[in-house]
């Protein structure tokens, strides 16, 4: 899974107000555009698992923008089982770490550095770690061609991982690795799926200069048929199946998690904010990705469908480069056009088409996962937390969570999940305010806040994770207070620690990390005894000495 660094998957999110009733404009897009281009089943949500699961079902033209609103929102809540309320009976927070995004060898036949990861799993088990998380990437499992799955490097990883009692979050990656914050390798996108995207250059991301993303395949083409007679949906819908059919003997006892992939970095949002190639630096605002063929169509039938032909021609385009600020731009600023018809019109249509890309992808997940207990599925958020001072918000604008100063972008979200009982991932838990560069307008804490409100009012589990590699207590305090205010709330339902690697097992760094594990797992995490538990920390560390010297040296190796 990808780590998004301070400025990348960061968020910043303030006790923002209730959100203010959207304009007539809008209202009327939301309306109209609701019609969908072909007759709709009798749910919503069985019309999207039957264009996306089902590998047999015809193909079907991108969704209108909106399309779906009207009909998602009158779905009943109770469909699926409070995932939230199943978790809060429990105590204490699990915590689970990340593995190595190069855990599997880029074959996909075995495992890397396989010593390192025998000596670590048992050496977090000492710790009393929960379990692990790990990336199973599409470029690994399904590089040879359609259809043609090996996940024999990934049966490796769970079967040692069962042997040493940890559970698993398997994480479905739809998405290239490499571009990212903390990508230190390179994964690219099934072989098969590039040589599409070379032939139709429109399914990759595309910003207004015309510059391709090859990160992840394009929402807008998610309901046709461009990947050798299949949707993009419905491959990520076969891939979720043939992970569940593979292994199945370890669904629910070992494999608890299942986190579906929805973009780059794993999350559901748009690319606006690449690394690769300088593209972008934090702090800039980013671009909008609405550029590919597939997605000006869809934003031309939603200007059509509400009487203003000429908002359908393209992006804002006054809302300035990857690396400007918000007053760079005449869209951002504080009166901006953000907060104009057209720019309520335009956001409302791209983060629509976010969301109803999430529903399309958790209706296929729903179909595959529905029914294997012990078994829940998670989708992660970016925590984009720069310029949420302002006004506009507009490095989250960008990547398609409509969120300002009058609008919650995280509602949505989070009803979305609620629908299909899924749990809501989020990060950058672990920073605090003053520790970013208050120019930036920089609000992590504001916007975890934020997000966890969401998700209570929504009746989802909140899931947390770390943004960047932090081993001190600074950083560990900050999670167990967030995690504490959470308990006495609904209760953060796991925790996932950013990352497994060499400089986890350095001795004080571990001593800390068994500490914290302590901390978190303690049934009241506020009122647990820091001297008790520092000793404690100090026995793992002393008890598991050996193991975390061995699993040092062979991942510096």
């Amino acid at each position: 899974m990808m780590s998004l660094n301070l400025a990348h998957q960061t968020g910043a999110a303030a006790a923002v107000a209730p959100a203010a009733p959207r304009s007539a404009v809008v209202a009327a897009a939301a309306g109209t555009v609701s019609a969908p281009a072909v007759a709709p089943a009798a749910a919503p949500s069985l019309q999207l698992q039957t264009q996306t699961v089902d590998p047999a079902a015809p193909a079907q033209a991108p969704d209108l923008p909106m399309a779906f609103q009207a009909l998602v929102e009158s779905l009943p809540e109770e469909e699926h089982p409070d995932v939230g309320g199943e978790e809060r009976r429990k105590v204490g927070v699990p915590v689970y770490v990340m593995m190595p995004l190069d855990t599997v060898r880029k074959d996909g036949n075995g495992l890397n550095r396989r010593k390192a990861v025998e000596a670590s799993l048992k050496a977090l088990k000492s710790a009393g770690a929960e379990g692990i998380m790990v990336d199973v990437w599409w470029g690994i499992a399904e590089c040879e061609g359609p259809g043609r799955y090996n996940f024999t490097g990934y049966m490796e990883l769970m079967e040692m991982a069962k042997k040493n009692g940890l559970k698993v979050q398997a994480v479905m990656s739809f998405h290239q690795c490499g571009g990212n914050v903390g990508d230190s390798v390179t994964i690219p996108l099934p072989k098969w799926v590039l040589e599409e995207m070379d032939k139709d250059q429109d399914l990759a991301y595309t910003d207004r200069s015309g510059r391709r993303n090859y990160e992840y395949l394009s929402l807008g083409a998610d309901a046709i048929p461009v990947l050798k007679g299949r949707t993009p949906v419905q491959c990520y819908g076969d891939f979720m199946r043939a992970f569940r059919d593979h292994f199945a003997a370890f669904m629910g006892n070992t494999i608890v998690e299942i986190q579906v992939g929805m973009g780059p970095a794993g999350e559901l949002r748009y690319p606006s904010y690449p690394e690769s190639n300088g593209t972008w630096r934090f702090p800039g605002i980013g671009e909008f990705q609405c550029y590919d063929r597939y997605m000006l169509s869809s934003l031309k039938a939603a200007a059509e469908a509400v009487g203003k032909p000429e908002w359908g021609n393209a992006g804002p385009g006054d809302s300035g480069g990857y690396n400007d600020w918000p007053e760079d731009s005449p869209f951002f600023r504080r009166e901006g056009g953000w907060n104009s018809p057209y720019g309520e019109f335009f956001m409302s249509w791209y983060s629509q088409m976010l969301l109803e890309h999430g529903e399309r992808i958790l209706s296929a997940a729903s179909g595959v996962y529905t029914g294997t207990p012990g078994v829940k599925i998670s989708v992660k958020v970016a925590g984009i937390h720069w310029h949420y001072g302002t006004r506009s918000h507009a490095a989250e604008l960008t990547a398609g969570y409509y969120n300002t100063r009058h609008h919650d972008g995280y509602q949505p979200i989070a009803r979305m999940l609620a629908r299909h009982g899924a749990v809501l991932n989020f990060t950058c838990v672990e920073m605090r305010n003053h520790e970013q560069p208050q120019d930036a307008q920089c609000r992590p804490e504001e916007l975890v806040q934020q997000v966890a409100a969401a998700a209570r009012e929504s009746g989802v589990g909140l899931a947390g994770e770390n943004a960047l590699p932090r081993y001190d207590e600074t950083a560990h305090d900050q999670i167990v207070t967030t995690a504490a205010e959470k308990a006495e709330e609904e209760r953060m339902v796991a925790f996932t620690y950013l990352r497994m690697g060499p400089d986890l097992f350095q001795p004080d760094n571990w001593r800390r990390f068994a500490a914290f594990v302590k901390r978190m797992t303690e049934s009241g995490v506020r009122d647990v005894c820091r001297e008790q538990v520092e000793r404690e920390a100090q026995g793992v560390a002393h008890a598991t000495g050996s193991l975390v010297h061995e699993a040092a040296v062979a991942l510096s190796n």
